[in-house]
């Protein structure tokens, strides 16, 4: 298990050559006629054809040898507590294998696994901040946690609101996970928390865990929060009926789980795509869970919508990446100057079916993930959790 003390800093320059298929994760140009990206000090400063880069005196050279690159993927919902430790399985190091799974970056739905999870506003004030600043001074495996996610409770006021975001906190956690399960109370407080800076999230359908609730619909347009949490449910989902309501009645985002409900994620995405809206579909594994980790839970819900959801993998590696961090208002998730340089290395697994990679994950086979890059050094080589992956990328210099 690698651990990392705190944010490491890239020195000097990193230099990738020879990328057989670079993936944007941008939807509107899914896939960069380009061979070659250049990174300094964490973030991409060149893409495009070798020729036109300036790849000299570089620091660390990867030769890419005609695998793909992708964007780090982004698991917009999961539980932690604090370190690399799940109460909710007992586990250490789930978030290392994660990055073995190209997770670059995770954002919490709630800090809700702690023993004894404080429901005093005095205490979940004060969970959220410890979170907040534990997950920014410490990355498991180099892993970006965004952490800190308050579940709201009834006597919350709007200063609660600005102390927490004053104090650093972006997120809630899911709404109705706590006291606060009625739409009228919930859009007062998400109106508070968006006017002091802070994301919510709202849980959607069945009970997950004692203490949670069931949120229907027309709880979720009430409380109007800017991402609807598992709309295939966690682990139960709503009627499909319902879930195109969701669909149809606003712009929120569309969260789409590898712990619920797998027709309804089909569906959801099925509707995503006929209004034209597939900018909205984001990817989480809402874990851990009572189903336990998965550390390759976003590989396989490209691999399940593509397969089965009718859905180029191209644009499911986007979900995953430019739009959560669109969504959820990252410097990550896109392959372009400026952003951060999080990259996955990926090809074919061995013997796959597949001709390529897209066509290997179009039917339904996980990639093989040869190296992972955080911030513009290199986290981990060959993954010891993926297939085996035909070409992996090599340090050359």
């Amino acid at each position: 298990m690698a651990l990392a003390a705190g944010p490491e800093k890239q020195v000097g320059k990193l230099v990738v050559t020879n990328i057989g298929l670079l993936l944007s994760g941008a939807l509107e140009a899914p896939i960069l006629d380009a061979d070659t990206i250049v990174a300094e000090s964490g973030r991409i400063v060149a893409v495009g054809k070798r020729g036109d880069c300036d790849i000299g005196d570089a620091r660390v050279t990867i030769d890419a040898h005609g695998c793909a690159v992708s964007p780090g993927l982004v698991d917009s919902h999961v539980h932690p507590v604090f370190g690399d430790w799940t109460p909710r399985q007992g586990q250490f190091g789930w978030i290392d294998s994660f990055l073995h799974g190209g997770v670059t970056t995770m954002v919490s739905a709630g800090e809700v696994h702690l023993p004894g999870r404080p429901r005093d506003i005095v205490g979940v004030k004060a969970l959220a901040i410890t979170a907040q600043r534990a997950y920014e001074n410490f990355r498991p495996g180099g892993v970006k946690v965004l952490g800190g996610a308050p579940v709201i409770e009834k006597g919350m006021v709007e200063s609660d609101f600005v102390e927490l975001a004053q104090a650093g906190v972006r997120l809630l956690g899911e709404v109705g996970l706590g006291s606060v399960k009625a739409g009228y109370e919930a859009k007062e407080m998400v109106a508070w928390a968006r006017k002091a800076g802070i994301q919510s999230t709202i849980h959607t359908g069945g009970p997950s865990v004692p203490g949670s609730g069931y949120i229907d619909a027309d709880t979720v347009l009430e409380a109007d929060a800017d991402i609807i949490g598992h709309i295939n449910g966690g682990h139960t989902a709503l009627p499909l009926s319902q879930i195109r309501c969701l669909c149809e009645g606003c712009a929120r985002g569309i969260e789409i789980v590898h712990n619920g409900n797998e027709l309804a994620g089909l569906t959801a995405l099925r509707y995503a795509r006929e209004l034209g809206q597939m900018q909205r579909v984001m990817l989480g594994t809402d874990s851990p869970a009572g189903s336990g980790v998965q550390p390759l839970g976003i590989l396989r819900m490209i691999a399940l919508l593509s397969s089965v959801g009718d859905t180029p993998a191209e644009t499911l590696f986007c979900c995953a990446t430019g739009n959560t961090a669109r969504m959820r208002n990252l410097d990550c998730g896109l392959i372009e100057t400026g952003k951060a340089a999080d990259l996955v290395f990926m090809d074919r697994a061995q013997h796959s079916s597949g001709t390529d990679l897209l066509d290997s994950v179009r039917k339904g086979d996980l990639p093989g993930i040869g190296m992972v890059v955080i911030d513009g050094i290199v986290r981990c080589g060959r993954s010891r959790n993926t297939p085996p992956a035909e070409r992996v990328p090599e340090v050359v210099g």
